[in-house]
């Protein structure tokens, strides 16, 4: 089961590595940095911007932990549409790195078997119960939102050769299965109701900060230009407040 557990993970080697990142070699800014670190805490510099920008520029996503920068991709992704949500942010980082390892985005939590589209987890969570249809449910949202998020291009070029069901379609399909499985006892005994609750009520606004992410930093010259301007216009428009 996937858990926003990438947050607690970092620990002094992370700190020290943002504080080396940051100082540049002054000795100055290194203290600046560490008594920072000390009076506010870890989440103050990894909120920086100047920290993500650090990490992505020269030699810095070369040298950083995979999982630290996951993390600060999703965090920032979602800090630019004003989404402050550390817990779904350590959720959505730690989707990236477990879906990101082999097989597992295709296979439910403790299953073998793989189920390479929506309909087929879809299907075999209707015909379950308990706790496998549990974690069938859990895997739709995250299945949905890891292809929804991530390859916006590959589904939209679906769209055009095959007429296959769009972004929309995703978002309503990982929302229901993140709703449902926040009702599973299973659910509230781990503490993520509440989150997968969260999950569900803002598919959209996680998918368009993945989206993010995989246009700028994993796929920036992959897809359709026009495609993926078109997706943008619209993602930006349909978040704007109405007048």
């Amino acid at each position: 089961m996937i858990v926003p557990n990438v947050r607690s993970s970092f620990g002094r080697a992370e700190a020290a590595y943002l504080v080396w990142l940051l100082a540049r070699g002054s000795e100055s800014d290194r203290d600046r940095q560490e008594q920072r670190l000390r009076e506010n805490g870890l989440d103050d510099i990894l909120d920086d911007p100047r920290t993500f920008n650090a990490i992505m520029a020269g030699p810095g996503l070369s040298t950083a932990p995979t999982h630290l920068v996951f993390y600060l991709l999703v965090r920032h992704a979602m800090l630019e549409d004003g989404l402050d949500d550390r817990t779904v942010t350590d959720y959505l980082a730690a989707l990236l790195v477990a879906f990101g390892h082999g097989p597992r985005a295709f296979t439910a939590d403790g299953q073998d078997v793989e189920l390479p589209y929506l309909t087929d987890i879809l299907a075999a969570a209707d015909a379950a119960s308990g706790r496998r249809e549990f974690l069938l449910r859990v895997h739709l949202g995250e299945f949905a939102l890891w292809l929804s998020g991530i390859f916006p291009d590959f589904i939209s070029q679906r769209v055009h050769r095959r007429g296959a069901p769009g972004l929309d379609y995703y978002e309503q399909l990982g929302a229901t299965g993140f709703r449902q499985a926040a009702r599973f006892a299973d659910a509230e005994r781990h503490g993520l109701h509440l989150l997968y609750t969260r999950c569900a009520d803002s598919f959209p606004a996680l998918r368009v900060a993945l989206n993010r992410i995989a246009d700028r930093h994993l796929f920036p010259a992959s897809g359709d230009r026009i495609d993926r301007l078109l997706r943008q216009v619209t993602d930006e428009f349909e978040r704007r407040p109405p007048n």
